[in-house]
């Protein structure tokens, strides 16, 4: 999953980012109202956490210019003001939730992992023939049992079985798992389908995960 965040104060903005990427979070950060509305026009994102006191454009700005324009992507507001008034007015203009400062780190990750759920759906399981995901653990089964993967590994999957029967080009899964600070290898999508068919997939027989040659990969079920 892909997450932007916008806080102005840098210690604060690194220590958001530095936790998110530890739970294997693609992040993009900013600390300027400006440069995040760039991010949001031009991204794809499943999530921002959004600042309310920011320079250029503040949090409420953004907000209702996101959702003028129909972006309905999850905002979490952080404010260090704790008046009522603030909160309403966050909410009202769009907001999924929001978090007084200071908090602590497992309160941010509890609520941002309610907030993608939400989202995403009341699903707890995604399931692609015999292949099973559960979002909310982080566990994969095939035909019942348990296949272990890297955080990456994962994140990739969960994209494709959101996306099952849709083409995805290299470039798009790259953009939404990776973020804009990746300069790894140009093939890193796919040196990660290839562990992911290592561990999913038979060694004779048709690849659930499907190359289309020239486009990408697609997660189709094999009958």
């Amino acid at each position: 999953m892909r997450l932007l965040i916008v806080e102005d104060e840098p210690d604060l903005n690194q220590f958001i980012t530095g936790i998110l990427a530890e739970e294997n979070y693609a992040v993009d950060s900013c600390l300027d109202g400006g440069e995040a509305a760039y991010y949001i026009e031009n991204t794809e994102y499943d999530g921002i956490i959004l600042d309310i006191m920011l320079p250029t454009l503040d949090g409420f700005q953004i907000l209702k210019k996101m959702r003028a324009g129909g972006n309905d992507t999850p905002v979490l507001l952080l404010t260090a003001k704790d008046g009522i008034e603030d909160r309403v007015a966050g909410l009202d203009m769009g907001a999924d939730d929001y978090l007084v400062k200071p908090f602590a780190y497992e309160e941010l990750l509890a609520r941002l992992r309610v907030l993608l759920r939400e989202k995403k759906g009341s699903v707890n399981m995604l399931t692609v023939g015999g292949l099973s995901l559960d979002p909310a653990t982080h566990r994969v089964f095939l035909s019942g049992e348990e296949c272990f993967l890297s955080g990456r590994e994962f994140s990739i999957l969960e994209y494709m079985m959101r996306n099952k029967g849709i083409v995805l080009s290299r470039s798009r899964i790259e953009e939404h798992i990776w973020s804009y600070e990746y300069e790894g290898s140009s093939n890193v999508v796919d040196v990660y389908i290839r562990k992911l068919r290592g561990k999913l997939c038979p060694k004779s027989g048709p690849s659930i995960i499907q190359t289309v040659r020239n486009v990408g990969y697609v997660l189709r079920e094999v009958k």
